[in-house]
């Protein structure tokens, strides 16, 4: 093949970059995507553009910024106007589908202003964050006194499980992330303790083989070019997996903890509000790390094994040499580490993924097993999709910039000098707890390959940390005044960053070219005192043109001399 004609884009949510046996974990082998990264291009300074799942995943599939798009928070909506992979890709003749999570929430206020009805088709695209849909699993059915987080959660893969004699009016919690103990209770993946329990179900039955199964069917009956992507939702929480995997890791593979008292003792009050919640607290036990991180590698390796399912398939149905395979993750976890649980802050652990791709073109094969450390943030994923699709990036709307010419050995670098992720944190129990207002809950990180700056709306003073001298990130030199040159060089950086013009969306750099002596030709000459101080086109529609004097009404006669 010349280049490729499908894309097989593979998210995983919650992955952390360094929980993959190439990318250097002692412990959690993982070898079909270490194969994958042998066949492709390795990035080793990957970046998400926010560190929580629903706004992630609006950058990259919009491939703008946050602070662009606007969908800040999970639950937010992404704004009906703003353009997406779907409608980049079929605008380059490449169909757009999704089978999995997105995380995304429609604007429906938008859409009844516009009169778009959710169950057209362009409505459908809007809602669905542009994809057509083949199954949309967000994968999350939490219950609760007030009703169901997310009362589509899981909804194709409950009905699926029941058929399959799954009894139950959530057979998503109790038995794909719950435990069972002799007598026949369930025990719940969402408390902690259980994490070491075996998930009650049938290891081919879980989430992650029934996704990729899902995968397989849109591929078999579609015959392309189409860009499938393929969204798990694991490793992420509830941490519980079936057997064999349950059995897999001990407390015996879980690393050491990243972390010190010296950084909790001295943290930025900010910084500090993070940890304190009740996931950091809990994280910080080391008997949570021992319960959770071996359910989590064992989520991880079952996940590994599917992507050698998935490629098998991909081999003997030929279709490895037509697809190009992009895999990634959304966000990180931290695992206890910074005494921090979850994601939503800014050290690697939460904000750098993995992402490996693999390009089947002859023209790929020069970088074949390399590993290229380039500034690269999640956006390059859309402008580097429609150049794959056979279409030219529109720059005035993707932020980010195509990878092709890395992985064709053209380029070793991106253009960027910087890179950037953003954190609103309004909408969190943080913010309420310490009464912080709407406008300031809101912080931005900065960062090229020596330094990261993280600023803080508030008056706050910055974090900042030498990822040279410091690379576990656990010294903060934001009050440092041996630093304070750094700190305003990366200020500039964040500054010329929000000096971007990235609302001017509906023309493009071509266009505004020509807008800046189009006028001119159309009969706009302003300033022109004399019709010879400019060319003659310019102004020959002005020139030997002749009217009737009518400075006197028609029929009026002239007033009489006085």
């Amino acid at each position: 093949m010349a280049k490729p004609k499908n894309i097989l884009f593979i998210m995983f949510d919650q992955l952390r970059w360094d929980y993959l046996s190439c990318y250097g974990h002692p412990h959690l082998h993982t070898p079909h995507i270490d194969r994958l990264a042998a066949r492709g291009v390795r990035f080793t300074r990957a970046t998400i553009q926010s560190p929580i799942c629903g706004s992630s995943r609006m950058s990259t599939y919009t491939g703008r910024y946050v602070h662009s798009h606007g969908a800040s928070w999970n639950g937010i909506p992404l704004k009906v106007g703003e353009v997406t992979l779907g409608d980049h890709l079929r605008r380059a003749g490449m169909e757009c589908y999704l089978v999995g999570k997105t995380h995304m929430r429609a604007d429906e206020e938008g859409m009844a202003r516009l009169g778009l009805a959710p169950d057209s088709l362009i409505g459908a695209r809007v809602s669905e964050c542009g994809f057509d849909v083949f199954e949309r699993d967000d994968g999350m059915l939490p219950e609760g006194p007030d009703g169901y987080y997310d009362p589509d959660g899981a909804k194709h893969y409950n009905e699926w499980l029941r058929a399959k004699g799954y009894e139950s009016d959530n057979p998503w919690h109790d038995f794909a992330n719950s435990g069972l103990d002799d007598d026949g209770n369930v025990l719940s993946g969402w408390f902690l303790k259980h994490a070491p329990e075996a998930a009650n179900i049938a290891e081919e039955d879980s989430e992650t083989p029934y996704l990729t199964g899902r995968g397989i069917d849109f591929m078999s009956s579609h015959d392309g070019p189409w860009c499938c992507h393929l969204s798990y939702i694991k490793p992420h929480w509830p941490y519980i997996v079936p057997e064999p995997y349950a059995s897999m890791y001990g407390p015996e593979h879980v690393l050491p903890v990243v972390r010190s008292d010296n950084e909790k003792a001295n943290a930025h009050p900010v910084f500090r509000y993070f940890m304190d919640t009740i996931i950091g607290e809990s994280f910080s036990k080391q008997e949570v790390r021992e319960a959770v991180i071996p359910a989590y590698m064992g989520l991880i390796k079952q996940a590994d094994d599917q992507m050698g399912r998935l490629f098998q398939w991909l081999e003997e149905t030929g279709r490895m040499e037509d697809t190009m395979i992009v895999l990634t993750s959304d966000h990180g976890d931290y695992l206890g580490d910074h005494w921090m649980g979850e994601k939503t802050f800014f050290h690697d652990a939460a904000i750098k993924v993995p992402l490996i791709i693999y390009d089947p073109s002859p023209e790929a094969d020069a970088t074949r097993g390399t590993v290229c450390d380039a500034l690269v943030e999640s956006i390059d994923l859309a402008p580097t999709f429609v150049e794959v699709a056979g279409g030219e990036p529109p720059q005035h709307i993707l932020e980010g910039e195509s990878l092709m010419p890395i992985l064709h050995g053209k380029a070793q670098d991106t253009k960027r000098d910087y890179v950037i992720c953003e954190y609103d944190y309004a909408a969190t129990p943080i913010a309420h707890l310490h009464g912080i207002g709407v406008r300031d809950a809101v912080c931005f990180m900065v960062a090229n390959t020596r330094w990261k700056l993280i600023h803080f709306e508030g008056g706050h003073r910055p974090m900042l940390f030498d990822l040279e001298a410091d690379p576990q990130e656990l010294v903060d030199l934001g009050d440092s005044a041996a630093h304070e040159d750094v700190i305003a060089e990366m200020y500039d950086k964040l500054f010329a960053w929000t000096r971007r013009s990235a609302q001017r969306t509906t023309r493009s750099e071509a266009q505004l070219i020509e807008m800046r002596t189009k006028s001119r030709k159309r009969g706009v000459v302003l300033g022109v005192y004399d019709e010879n101080d400019v060319p003659l086109e310019l102004t020959v529609k002005y020139r030997g043109r002749k009217a009737p004097n009518r400075k006197t009404a028609p029929g009026k006669k002239d007033a009489p001399a006085s």
